[in-house]
């Protein structure tokens, strides 16, 4: 599962459910840079991140007492005298000040090497969090901004759609109901709030370390085992379960099922004791607060502002799926069973949910020839990196440079700069944080640090943004860090989303780069995942690190596509069982007032849609994305179907997926344009038609008419 971590912004908190690569022989600094964007009338800030606790603490409060006299003077102003630019464009100025501090506060607080700058971080957001629930309900505001509103201002484009969705703000908020009421929303808000910060905390500082023998890990690549830190003792090798890269290459080649089992139980009971009364709490105050605002759900609520537009749109569009998956799932989990019963000598074996990862990787070694973990070698991670920049430089007109940093809060971090190819135009600043240490946020996100917005003074704030991925580190001088496909396929993704808010020119911060509806935020970048199919893009970087002359084979990369449709079955069930936990939490209790277990209702789903699990375990109190893509989930799969569909205009160019006509195409109306206009205008400015899902429902193997 790939996050993108969507910046701060007035409101957001609470309307979004609280929510060594490339190197030239010399590294330009950033001052050169800077210098250079002014040129473009651009200004291409540099963060100067706190390093000290008591700096972070300081600088929250400093921009709280700045956004709070800017709200005095909103509130304050004349109100027969009230502009676009004294309301709703203040407000929007205010984000883009309070941003400009609290997402390098959150990045800190997911990052920093010293526990203490984490704990720092963690309680300063708190603060904000609950300052920003309470400034969203100032009614002296609202009253400036309604004010303006009901002059009934003949506006068009961003500034129409920033009147139009700061107003909704506001209902959203409750501001059409009694001042009891809305008191009341203020306080769940602000519990919700800080509920949903330490759910993500507890995530981060989750471990569960297992020590098995050689003979218990049979299967597993020498490779793996002899990583630092993961041999022991004599016969002793430790296995982080929160590590992913871990996980996954245990589960998927350790052949002895008790093994498998006992890593599975560790990583879906990580945070379980933090987490579960405080997930508990966060979904019965949804529940709350939808019902107080007149919603039928808190699904209705999450989904009323992105495409899908109501919780009835989302369930059928997944109980269809999941229907429509059926046939393929059980045949592909029949084969599987038949190959446990082999291995076990036993023809009633079940097939549990710990050994699917193994028989998938098994059976597509044995019936395509694609053995994960050998085809690594072509995979080492900076030439992906340096291969990948090159792929986007091509098809987006654009340069990438390592850039000399001028702070890195680890040693690894490098900083990168954008330019436009043609013009020379710097378009903005990103940071690489790319392998795990502990206390590191562990997963794969794309952060937003500074935000595009067209500034007063008629210059133009360029954005920087950061990748915080866990890749396998490199082991010793002698041997790189080699990525597995997937990875390689995360890392495309990943940077997508980077290329997404890097390559802004929307006016407004709340319509900068991947400040678009949630159902959509990830359609770019799960497109750019299809240019892994293709055997000439795969040519342009992918090689045996130890001989670039040994490419990959044309037959075995259709192999590996044909493997994937292959097993897609049972990986679109599992997302889609993610999908179905996040409707049961947010749907039917909030509807029917039912008290809910958060824990035994998403293991109900897990055992409907996908395999049982045992009672005792709790995948949800490890699942992130309920602080953040709660209401949102099935945004993949429905992201998904709007990325295949894009796919097909690269696949039919005469360029193929390295067509620069289409790239060009898909910068313009798609990345430059963000969320500035409603988003299926940008679809259909890309593909020149209507969207279709036969694409996608053709990749998952269901039939179309």
């Amino acid at each position: 599962m790939n996050f993108i971590r969507r910046p701060f912004s007035l409101f957001f908190v609470i309307l979004s459910s609280l929510f060594a690569p490339f190197v030239t022989s010399a590294l330009e600094s950033v001052d050169f840079y800077q210098v250079k964007a002014k040129d473009f009338g651009n200004v291409l800030p540099v963060p100067v991140f706190e390093t000290q606790p008591s700096e972070i603490y300081y600088n929250v409060g400093k921009v709280i007492g700045y956004a709070n006299a800017v709200g005095d003077a909103i509130a304050n102003q004349d109100l027969n005298r009230v502009t676009f630019e004294s309301t709703v464009g203040a407000l929007d100025d205010l984000s883009n000040e309070i941003q400009l501090t609290v997402n390098r506060i959150y990045l800190i607080k997911e990052t920093a090497v010293d526990e203490a700058m984490r704990d720092a971080g963690t309680e300063a957001i708190k603060r904000f969090n609950d300052w920003n629930v309470g400034f969203g309900y100032r009614e002296d505001i609202y009253r400036a901004i309604q004010a303006y509103a009901d002059t009934k201002p003949e506006l068009t484009g961003e500034h129409a759609k920033l009147l139009e969705e700061t107003i909704l703000d506001f209902k959203r908020l409750g501001f059409h109901l009694p001042q009891t009421t809305r008191d009341e929303l203020e306080l769940l808000q602000k519990r919700v709030s800080t509920l949903a910060t330490d759910f993500g905390s507890n995530i981060r500082n989750a471990t569960a370390v297992l020590t098995f023998t050689k003979e218990e890990l049979d299967g597993v690549p020498e490779s793996f085992l002899s990583q630092d830190g993961i041999k022991t003792g004599e016969d002793a090798y430790s296995i982080s379960a929160n590590v992913t890269w871990h996980y996954i290459t245990v589960m998927e080649n350790a052949i002895n099922p008790a093994t498998r089992e006992k890593v599975f139980i560790a990583r879906y009971s990580l945070a379980q004791a933090e987490n579960t009364p405080v997930l508990q709490e966060i979904v019965e105050l949804r529940c709350e607060i939808a019902s107080k605002l007149g919603y039928g759900s808190w699904f209705d609520f999450k989904t009323e502002i992105k495409m899908a537009k109501n919780e009835k749109t989302v369930r059928n569009f997944v109980d269809d799926l999941i229907d429509g998956l059926d046939p393929k799932f059980k045949a592909e989990n029949a084969i599987f069973q038949k190959m446990k019963a082999a291995d076990v000598g036993d023809p009633d074996v079940t097939f549990d949910l710990w050994d699917w990862r193994y028989y998938r990787n098994k059976y597509k070694k044995d019936e395509f020839s694609v053995d994960t973990e050998a085809l690594r070698k072509y995979f080492a991670y900076e030439q992906c990196l340096n291969g990948m920049f090159a792929i986007y430089e091509r098809i987006f007109g654009l340069k990438i440079e390592q850039v000399e940093s001028p702070y890195k809060w680890e040693e690894s971090v490098t900083m990168h700069v954008i330019s436009d190819a043609a013009t020379e135009e710097p378009l903005g600043f990103f940071y690489l944080d790319m392998f795990p240490r502990e206390g590191k946020y562990n997963h794969f996100a794309s952060f937003g640090i500074i935000q595009g917005k067209q500034l007063d003074d008629g210059t133009y704030q360029r954005p920087v943004n950061a990748l915080i991925c866990n890749f396998p580190p490199p082991e010793g001088d002698n041997k790189p860090s080699l990525l597995s496909y997937n990875e390689v396929t995360t890392l495309f993704h990943e940077f997508g989303h980077c290329m997404h808010s890097l390559l802004t020119r929307s006016e407004f911060i709340r319509f900068s780069g991947t400040s678009v509806p949630r159902d959509f935020v990830e359609a770019p970048s799960q497109m750019l995942e299809y240019w892994l199919e293709s055997k000439e893009v795969l040519d342009t970087f992918a090689a045996n690190y130890q001989d670039p002359e040994d490419k990959i084979d044309g037959d075995l990369i259709d192999k590996i596509v044909e493997s994937n449709k292959a097993t897609v079955g049972g990986h679109y069930r599992r997302q889609l069982t993610f999908c179905s936990i996040d409707l049961e939490l947010h749907g039917p209790a909030c509807r029917h007032g039912d008290a809910l277990d958060v824990i035994e209702s998403s293991n109900a789903v897990f055992e409907k849609v996908l395999f049982p699990v045992p009672e005792d375990t709790s995948f949800v109190t490890y699942f992130g994305h309920l602080t953040g893509y709660d209401g949102g989930y099935y945004g993949y799969a429905w992201a998904d179907a709007i990325a295949a569909d894009m796919a097909t205009v690269f696949e039919q160019a005469p360029g193929g997926y390295l067509d620069e006509e289409v790239g060009l195409r898909l910068r313009r109306e798609i990345y430059e344009t963000g969320g500035s206009r409603d988003m299926n205008e940008s679809i259909r400015a890309f593909l020149g038609r209507e969207r279709s899902l036969k694409p996608f429902l053709n990749n998952l193997g269901i039939e179309t008419e």
